[in-house]
């Protein structure tokens, strides 16, 4: 994939696509069909729909871990051949590693791409502290709590600046109150990096307070059956912006379309 980005071209693009795999008893079954996103730069977009329905395949075939059966899947103009090292991706399950410190877990990005180690020490030192984990560099993963944790991912995540961040049920295992705290760092950590987001989550308020626009999609195989703006002002307040009218407006609306492929 080139460098270069063609500056008219959306970050993200999904042109018609269907992707089929073979299950392990050998039986063909469609994931996606006809399947179509577009994700402009800089914009932070959120996906729901129902268990099963291939949210998660769809970031896999961002990613270029998965490749469509048809059409056509592009980053920056340019079809997605490979592994691009300008996405960025945070897991539902924590994707530290256990033997590491928090300043080294932060710092591996860095390293793995070659940067100079006492470099890399320093940037992770500094994104430690803008997650709000100054005092716990040398505290080891099963020394953190839940939310201590996904901070940490947060942090492997932005240090490498990616300019497209994939999100995958990523604050679906904590509280309430501590996703709200994580919804929030999520969002001014984005404010600053200017990343395109895509946001797989079940959590229809969670889509609805953290984006631009939600993707709901039919049960599977899955397509896209309404994308809706979310008119909501920014910067958001995620505790806050619940409450309004427009957001129990837009709630309504968005479970309208979700509860009938709930319900199929």
């Amino acid at each position: 994939m080139q460098n270069t980005r063609d500056a008219a071209s959306p970050a993200i693009e999904l042109t018609r696509v269907s992707r089929r795999f073979v299950s392990p008893e050998g039986k063909a079954i469609m994931a996606l069909r006809d399947f179509n996103m577009t994700v402009k730069r800089g914009e932070f977009c959120a996906v729901v729909g129902p268990t099963g329905c291939g949210k998660s395949t769809t970031l896999s075939l961002i990613t270029g871990l998965a490749k469509p059966s048809d059409g056509e899947v592009r980053i920056w103009g340019e079809p997605v051949t490979d592994i691009d090292p300008r996405i960025g991706f945070v897991f539902q399950s924590d994707a530290v590693f256990p033997w590491k410190s928090v300043l080294e877990n932060v710092a591996a990005g860095p390293l793995f791409r070659g940067t100079a180690r006492p470099d890399a020490l320093a940037k992770a030192r500094d994104w430690v502290r803008r997650v709000g984990l100054a005092g716990f560099e040398h505290h080891y993963p099963h020394q953190l709590s839940g939310g201590m944790r996904k901070r940490v991912a947060l942090a492997q995540t932005f240090i490498n600046e990616p300019e497209i961040l994939l999100m995958d049920e990523p604050f679906s295992a904590l509280d309430v109150q501590t996703r709200t705290l994580m919804q929030d760092e999520l969002l001014s950590l984005w404010r600053d990096n200017g990343a395109s987001v895509v946001f797989v989550t079940h959590d229809l308020e969670e889509a609805i307070a953290l984006a631009d626009r939600v993707f709901v999609l039919t049960k599977g195989p899955a397509t896209v059956k309404r994308v809706v703006e979310i008119d909501l002002p920014r910067p958001r307040v995620t505790s806050e912006i619940r409450y309004s009218p427009r957001f129990l407006e837009l709630s309504r609306q968005i479970w309208e379309d979700l509860k009938d492929e709930v319900h199929i």
